[in-house]
């Protein structure tokens, strides 16, 4: 029996050890795929650094760039587009003006009754319809036959508030935010889409002769006064309330930013100058790049994959459509090389696009103790039933990478313009002030990205100009900015005009 006993004793000890060895070695094994998250992590941190010299390198890049825009068509990855808008509104404007705002996934209309200076706006009624995934890559007359068609519904619910005199027909400012040669003020070709879209027989056409040929289809009678970027619209309506806003940006679902330039600095401008001696400059800033910026492995990928691989280089690192994705992407790489969520890949991580800006926002803004929205949206997103705190603190610190190194290379793209103006520093011992009118739901809902970017801003600027510099959210800037220029333009007011000289 003894014999037995040590047998059994034996047996039980090497069944002992080898459960504990078996132990140790997923330990050793879970350990080592949490150094790899870390290790991916830190990697990824280090290559999203945005130190205070590399964001001056950004900056002085975008001068540069913004110099060589003006002197030649072609000149700059930078568009420097002439938008033939040399007097922005005064505040004067009066009567009733529709806008259309195209710009991303969702579009507006909008009409607005303006009452002059004492007054202002007086009353603004406004639709939003989102455009269906479709349209976004099919045929031009598709996508415009769809846009009219829900501006003619709206323009059959006005009420007794808007009320055109005999005789005068409706008047619009079109909003259209993808890069556009312009040709005169209400006109302009489609130079290339951007933000998702790619409807090839829309290139090279002027878009506001799409949009009346699908009006006179319908039996519309509306006449475009005003063919603007939604960043020309955000600056026209900064200035409409503030006549020191001097530059425009939208952060959104994509960016741009315009800003007003001295005339005589636009070499490629061979018309004769505005009396205003002024015009406002569409930079399309989203295709800058540069060697200085930031680029992850995760950022060339997401490139390559996209409609326009090389182009759209900054607004792929900064703007709303694509945060989300580049979070999916790293999230992605731990989950493949590190068993992030578990053995098993989640198949809901492998889908492009599935973790949008907003949910990343969200996650990012999560201040309870366990992370619970967090959790929550790994779980309904991705379907991830179960997340351990220290995974969801990985979440947050990937959020805070990506929202801090496009908070503060947008604030390096403004302190590039303000240097090109000379806002950047002070003048005979006194600092000019200028105003930033910001637009799109990345500035106003993100705070941690829009606060990033104006401490950012400061943080370039220094205590003393930054007092003169400020920054201010111009809501729906770009679809009233529209009416507004609509209403500066209008064929009435040149009548107007005409009749009191002659």
């Amino acid at each position: 029996m003894g014999k037995v006993a040590v047998a059994t004793t034996v047996v039980c000890s090497v069944a002992v050890c080898a459960a504990a060895a078996l132990i140790v070695r997923r330990r050793m094994k879970s350990s080592g795929k949490w150094a790899r998250v870390i290790e991916i992590l830190k990697a990824f941190e280090e290559d999203c650094a945005t130190p205070i010299a590399k964001l001056r390198q950004v900056a002085d890049a975008m001068t540069v760039e913004m110099h060589a825009g003006l002197a030649s068509e072609g000149g700059s990855k930078l568009k420097m587009l002439i938008s033939y808008v040399d007097n922005l509104p005064s505040g004067d404007e009066t009567g009733f003006f529709y806008a259309l705002d195209l710009g991303g996934t969702n579009f507006r209309v909008m009409r607005v009754l303006l009452g002059g200076k004492q007054d202002r706006v007086v009353k603004r009624e406004f639709k939003e319809e989102s455009i269906p995934p479709h349209l976004m890559t099919g045929k031009s007359h598709e996508l415009f036959d769809f846009i009219v068609d829900v501006l003619a519904k709206f323009v059959a619910t006005e009420g007794e508030d808007f009320h055109l005199p005999p005789g005068r027909q409706r008047e619009l400012g079109f909003t259209f935010s993808f890069p556009v040669k312009q040709i005169s003020l209400s006109a302009g070709t489609l130079i290339n889409w951007t933000k998702g879209f790619s409807i090839d027989d829309a290139v090279d056409k002027d878009v506001v002769g799409e949009l009346v040929k699908a009006m006179e289809r319908v039996g519309l009678d509306m006449r475009v006064a005003a063919l603007v970027n939604d960043t020309i619209g955000t600056l026209a309506g900064g200035r409409y309330t503030n006549p020191d806003v001097v530059v425009a940006v939208i952060l959104g679902t994509g960016t741009n930013a315009a800003y007003v330039e001295r005339a005589h600095a636009i070499p490629k401008w061979h018309g004769l100058l505005p009396k205003s001696g002024e015009m406002v400059i569409n930079m399309e800033w989203g295709n800058f790049r540069s060697s200085h910026l930031p680029l992850t492995e995760y950022d060339h990928s997401l490139d390559l994959d996209s409609l326009n691989p090389g182009e759209q280089i900054l607004e792929k690192i900064i703007s709303g459509m694509y945060l989300g994705e580049i979070l999916r992407r790293v999230l992605l790489k731990m989950a493949e090389e590190a068993a992030f969520f578990g053995d098993i890949v989640p198949p809901k991580l492998k889908i492009p696009f599935i973790l949008r800006t907003p949910n990343m926002s969200a996650m990012h803004s999560d201040t309870s103790p366990d992370l619970k929205v967090v959790g929550s949206k790994l779980k309904d997103i991705l379907e991830v039933p179960n997340s351990s705190l220290k995974m969801r603190k990985v979440v947050i610190s990937l959020c805070n990478i990506i929202a801090s190194r496009g908070a503060r290379l947008s604030a390096a793209g403004i302190y590039g313009i303000l240097k090109k103006i000379g806002r950047d520093a002070t003048k005979d011992g006194e600092a000019q002030k200028s105003v930033i009118a910001m637009d799109g739901g990345l500035f106003e809902h993100y705070t941690q990205f829009s606060e990033s970017m104006k401490s950012s801003l400061k943080e370039l600027l220094g205590d003393e100009v930054s007092e003169s510099v400020e920054v201010i959210l111009s809501n729906d800037g770009s679809g009233v900015g529209a009416a507004l220029l609509a209403a500066s333009h209008s064929q009435y007011l040149e009548l107007e005009d005409d009749f009191e000289t002659s």
